[in-house]
């Protein structure tokens, strides 16, 4: 159940290792995902500036499992007493899906808090579509703002809000600044110290899952570029797009984009599994979906962000790996190697992850990154995460793809044009469709 970075590495190892018996029917490796392709998101931040074209972040399931079963649907609850899962497939009717192990992938949603005004003015920031969406939006504002003459709705359409200062937020509206700052050399009337970015963080900094001394060096570059970052501050409304926050400020921004987290697939809560008091699958170290007391329930497995995987050397009640697509990719792989070590008869391993550094981009040819020997900025760091960010990516030819899409990016400049009519692509024709024909 899912297809994100846990869900395909895992499918896609054991299809490596059960071809023979995929093929000769003796095995059947089904893949439910209500998205016919994962989404791969370290490159999302990107795609929201243009860099990177949206095809290219994501690798279609049926063509990287071509010996698997992949069903686009969701899954609606499972009862793993009785090894059932309900599928809702897309306009279909619901229907029954019998197995013999549970492999649990099914990833995170949006972590949101019941703020006013979120709902409606708010933009996520977990899909390529977002990102999208967000890219076109920015563009849309400075072609609001130019051509205005309303100085309130100027300012309103010039201010960017981010809530969340984790690698998504820092990272997407590092490359949104730098996008529109480019962008800017089309709007004469609009000075670059028009445009207000505001960071707005709960804890005391930014990129909390980061080394200390790197997230100081992402904060004062930030901070070098005049963006307004609020630690230790909360969004408490944003109706009729008044930023009201707990700090006492208050301002008009018509961007407000929500980066504030993640939490469990909600699905996670119709399921029979034991679930610790953040929602997330109880799993020991070995993958393994485990009760509160350590029992192993035969035939569930978990991994990635709807997990709650011990981190190396804590106990099943300590703090977890955080979920992010490192883990997921390396916990895919060690999850499809214990299944088939369980089924011979082996004793699982349990998830011992290598030694990784952190980086975060902060724009074209800027960016901080932790080495062994210490900490990068600027373009050697730059250079560094892209190389680790595309090495992450689970597809040869999508890295080539990407690759392709940097190069290219080098030597010409990003378009700065927003495409917004195509998320409505039959407004036009309705429009035309609506209005009365002239008698000729």
């Amino acid at each position: 159940m899912g297809g994100g970075c846990a869900g395909l590495t895992t499918a896609h190892r054991l299809q490596r290792e059960l071809q023979a018996e995929l093929r000769a029917g003796r095995a059947e490796i089904t893949v439910v995902e209500a998205a016919p392709y994962l989404t791969y998101r370290p490159l999302l931040a990107e795609v929201a500036a243009g860099s990177i074209d949206p095809r290219h972040v994501v690798v279609p399931l049926r063509r990287a499992l071509a010996d698997c079963r992949v069903l686009t649907a969701r899954i609606t609850r499972i009862d793993h007493a009785r090894r059932l899962a309900w599928l809702a497939p897309s306009g279909g009717v619901e229907a029954e899906l019998a197995y013999d192990e549970l492999i649990l992938t099914a990833g995170s949603v949006s972590r949101t808090r019941p703020i006013p005004g979120l709902a409606e003015h708010g933009l996520g920031f977990e899909t390529v579509g977002e990102a999208v969406s967000l890219r076109n939006h920015v563009l849309d504002q400075l072609d609001l703002a130019c051509s205005t003459r309303d100085p309130e709705l100027r300012d309103a359409a010039l201010t960017f809000v981010f809530v969340g200062g984790g690698y998504g937020g820092v990272g997407a509206l590092a490359e949104l600044e730098d996008m529109a700052r480019q962008a800017l050399r089309g709007y004469p009337n609009i000075q670059p110290g028009d445009l207000r970015w505001v960071l707005v963080e709960a804890g005391d900094r930014i990129l909390t899952e980061a080394d200390p001394a790197l997230a100081e060096h992402a904060l004062a570059q930030l901070r070098d570029r005049n963006v307004d970052i609020r630690l230790g501050t909360t969004l408490e409304s944003a109706q009729h797009r008044v930023m009201a926050l707990s700090d006492g400020s208050r301002f008009a921004a018509r961007t407000l984009v929500w980066t504030a987290g993640v939490r469990p697939a909600p699905v996670l809560a119709a399921t029979d599994l034991p679930l610790d008091e953040d929602g997330r699958v109880r799993c020991l170290g070995t993958l393994q979906v485990a009760d509160a007391d350590g029992r192993v329930l035969p035939g569930a497995w978990s991994a990635g962000d709807c997990a709650a995987v011990p981190a190396p050397g804590v106990g099943l009640e300590g703090a977890g790996c955080p979920p992010n697509a490192w883990h997921a990719l390396a916990q895919g792989e060690l999850l499809a190697e214990n299944l088939l070590a369980a089924a011979a008869g082996r004793p699982p391993r349990p998830y011992r992850p290598e030694q990784t550094y952190a980086s975060a981009s902060l724009g074209l040819r800027r960016a901080v990154a932790h080495t062994r020997k210490g900490s990068l900025t600027g373009r050697r760091a730059w250079l560094l995460h892209r190389a680790r960010t595309l090495r992450g990516l689970p597809s040869p030819e999508r890295r080539v793809r990407v690759l392709a899409d940097w190069v290219l990016g080098g030597l010409f400049a990003r378009e700065a044009v927003s495409l917004a009519s195509v998320e409505h692509p039959r407004a036009e024709f309705e429009a035309a469709a609506c209005t009365p024909a002239e008698e000729g």
